[in-house]
């Protein structure tokens, strides 16, 4: 599986500065809103189709560890 720094890019010349997966500029926040109204991964992977699974598994990897630190610390 690839590093979240192979995956996702932060750069404030592309999209303003907001983090987007690598290579085809598709915002995470994008990505997470299709997430977030019930589409699948299959269904968001099949909708931009420039990316790879392994951008969508990376920005779920991060996310699931996000919660689990702020588990933590709650």
């Amino acid at each position: 599986m690839k590093s979240i720094q192979s995956s996702i890019r932060v750069d404030p010349e592309i999209l303003f500065g907001n983090a987007c997966l690598r290579r085809n500029r598709v915002p995470v926040q994008t990505l997470n809103d299709y997430l977030k109204v019930g589409d699948r991964v299959d269904d968001s992977w099949t909708t931009f189709r420039r990316l790879a699974r392994e951008q969508i598994a990376a920005v779920l990897d991060v996310a699931g560890e996000a919660v689990t630190r702020y588990a933590r610390i709650a």
